[in-house]
């Protein structure tokens, strides 16, 4: 079995922000066709900042792990900043990946960027 950070564990075990979120104002869904993991993201925005995210994901634990992590690290982030989030930079925040389970943080980041796209097509 991989070893995973305590803080990938942490989040694994007692996850933050799941659940869904009425009316986003910004949305992304993302799966990997191979392992099977998939991730939707919702984000509320304010001022231009993240008020406020929630995520659905079926996967493995760092996948789950990811997506909670990731809600609570760009909380108060401007749009900006999301939108140049890396999977380098979470998957080193969280404590590092087992190189099988990278594809974890690039969920992660593919959904919180795709959200923030969602929320400029609908506020061009």
């Amino acid at each position: 079995m991989a070893a995973y950070s305590p803080l990938v564990m942490e989040h694994f075990e007692h996850p933050r922000n799941a659940g869904e979120m009425p009316d986003p104002d910004g949305q992304a869904t993302v799966a990997n066709p191979v392992c099977g993991d998939r991730m939707r993201v919702m984000i509320r925005v304010r001022d231009g900042r993240i008020a406020e995210v929630r995520w659905l994901t079926r996967g493995c634990p760092p996948a789950i792990a990811t997506s909670s992590f990731a809600s609570e690290m760009v909380a108060g982030w401007s749009l900006e900043e999301v939108e140049e989030l890396s999977r380098e930079a979470i998957a080193a925040a969280i404590g590092g990946l087992p190189k099988d389970k990278v594809h974890c943080s690039v969920l992660a980041a593919d959904a919180l960027r795709g959200a923030v796209r969602d929320f400029h097509s609908r506020n061009p």
